[in-house]
């Protein structure tokens, strides 16, 4: 595997950083339009309460999945936490910005 130099390693960490901004507010829109559909049906129709639930837990599951997988330090591959304004990767020590 290649070592990676400072700057390539910034410009990774600013593109995950802003696909994880672009998952977190896609994932609040999501879950507040299904709130909203539950309570307004004559905008979509009638919703049960459970499918509601079930797209909310699936919307939920498949963030924590994209987190997983994205939200990693673009050195040494390990999850980064839940700062998004993070300047150095807690386990290897790298600057990220």
């Amino acid at each position: 595997m290649e070592k990676k130099d400072g700057q390539q390693i910034m410009r990774e960490y600013t593109v995950k950083r802003k696909r994880q901004i672009i998952a977190v507010i896609a994932a609040i829109v999501l879950l507040l339009l299904l709130a909203v559909v539950y309570k307004r049906p004559d905008i979509f129709g009638q919703l049960s309460k459970k499918n509601v639930v079930i797209g909310q837990v699936l919307i939920i599951l498949a963030f924590i999945n994209f987190s997983a997988y994205n939200w990693t330090c673009p050195s040494c591959k390990k999850y980064l936490g839940n700062d998004l304004n993070r300047n150095i990767c807690k386990k290897c020590g790298v600057k990220l910005r």
